[in-house]
């Protein structure tokens, strides 16, 4: 079965938290902290596998969490860091934000490797917070959360040509005879259920892959049959062939299908309509095909390149592959962009979020968070770093831009503190 789309969520492990620890060493009893810093939680990574063809692998399972990391230990001894998890994607996979519908990556190379979800950083224990005024700090930092994302996964096959035109024109017999494809046919419409890939060898160093794009229906664009849901492979090609059954053996009239088509290239998007075309009139070896040719070639010989032949017979095919493959070294670097790029949320970049809702003055955001959990409330050091890195971050400057008055209540997450200068 091929699967071109699929929804995931991934979550990055957290850091592992910073250690409150101190020396017990035989003659020092009461020694300086020793608290080791937690490790770094895994990340979720993605890498493209060229052995792979479908999203087959994300039908069933649709969470990936990778591996916290460990607390930190005392004695100064860190913690482990936690396993990254690795997903595995064909190559020509997107990766886009499923909520703003942004690309994040554009995994069209073979054994590229990019980061997802970023683990969470260890947090510092509490030998690390040692100054010349606090000479035994009884708090560590907590662990970072890690990256969490949902995101779609959106295969665009990677060929240079793609073999496009209406249901049972020829284009898995072209595929199958011009490559070693072996896509499935038979004799009635959409036997092309998925798109097939083929490699055109014409001699050394003249080859190019080739996509049979299943059958277009009018009104695919609009989501009508299944065109609509193989368009998007179209995106990723040089050159297109466009295959026309110039027998008109099912009653069909080649020229209203070849603007049929074309209609819904353009409909679906712009870019399409304007990829170079070249003409395949089949089924040439039916009786009456050379009339409709002629009626063909006068309406369209002015602005296509047009090859009569036949898919059975193997007629002119050499000489359409040859001149095709001279058509895609002219867009070699003709590679399709996307217009809608992932921007990545600023508030959450910034990790503090002060503002006033319904007549209370709060604050929270990530950074907020991680501060909060790092706190030791009853420690006076721990609270007064607490309280410096608020000043530090602009947050009382903010809280005062908002209007707060002395005493008034300020709610940090799940605490209610009074503001006091």
């Amino acid at each position: 079965m091929f699967i071109d789309t699929a929804k995931i969520k991934i979550k990055a492990g957290n850091g592992g938290d910073g250690a409150v620890a101190w020396r017990r060493e035989k003659f020092e009893p009461a020694g300086g902290p020793a608290g080791g810093d937690g490790g770094d939680g895994g990340s979720v990574i993605i890498r493209t596998d060229s052995g792979l063809h479908t999203l087959m692998d994300f039908r069933y399972k649709r969470e990936y969490k990778a591996e916290n990391g460990e607390n930190g230990l005392s004695k100064n001894k860190f913690g482990k860091k936690g396993k990254d998890i690795i997903l595995k994607v064909p190559v020509g996979t997107l990766v886009k934000d499923s909520k703003s519908g942004g690309v994040i990556f554009d995994l069209k190379e073979p054994n590229l490797e990019v980061i997802l979800a970023k683990g969470g950083r260890g947090g510092k224990g509490n030998s690390r917070f040692t100054t010349s005024t606090r000479q035994a700090p009884a708090f560590a930092e907590a662990g970072s959360r890690g990256e969490s994302k949902e995101v779609t996964l959106e295969l665009k096959l990677l060929a240079d040509v793609g073999l496009i035109g209406f249901p049972n024109v020829g284009k898995s017999t072209l595929l199958s005879v011009v490559s070693a494809a072996k896509p499935k046919i038979a004799n009635y419409h959409f036997t092309t259920l998925q798109p097939n890939l083929g490699v055109v060898s014409l001699g050394d160093e003249m080859s190019f892959v080739i996509a049979d794009i299943p059958g277009l229906i009018e009104g695919a664009s609009e989501g009508l049959g299944l065109g609509d849901e193989f368009l998007k492979h179209v995106e990723r090609t040089k050159v297109l062939i466009h295959v026309v059954d110039i027998s008109g053996s099912e009653g069909r009239d080649p020229i209203k299908d070849f603007y049929k088509i074309n209609e819904e290239l353009k409909n679906y998007n712009e870019k399409l309509s304007k990829k170079p075309q070249i003409i395949f009139a089949n089924k040439m070896d039916i009786p009456g095909s050379l009339e409709n040719l002629k009626k063909f070639e006068d309406e369209f010989k002015d602005k296509y390149k047009i090859f009569s032949g036949s898919a059975a017979t193997t007629e002119n095919l050499r000489e359409l592959m040859l001149y095709t493959f001279n058509e895609v070294q002219k867009y070699e670097d003709s590679y399709e962009t996307f217009d809608n790029p992932y921007v990545e949320d600023e508030e959450k970049e910034e990790g503090i979020k002060v503002y006033k809702e319904g007549g209370k003055f709060r604050v929270d955001g990530p950074y907020i968070e991680k501060l909060v959990r790092s706190t030791n409330f009853e420690n006076y050091d721990s609270l007064k770093y607490f309280q410096e890195n608020l000043r530090k971050n602009n947050v009382v400057d903010k809280l005062k831009e908002l209007g707060i008055g002395e005493g008034e209540s300020v709610f940090i997450l799940d605490y209610e503190f009074e503001f006091f200068e």
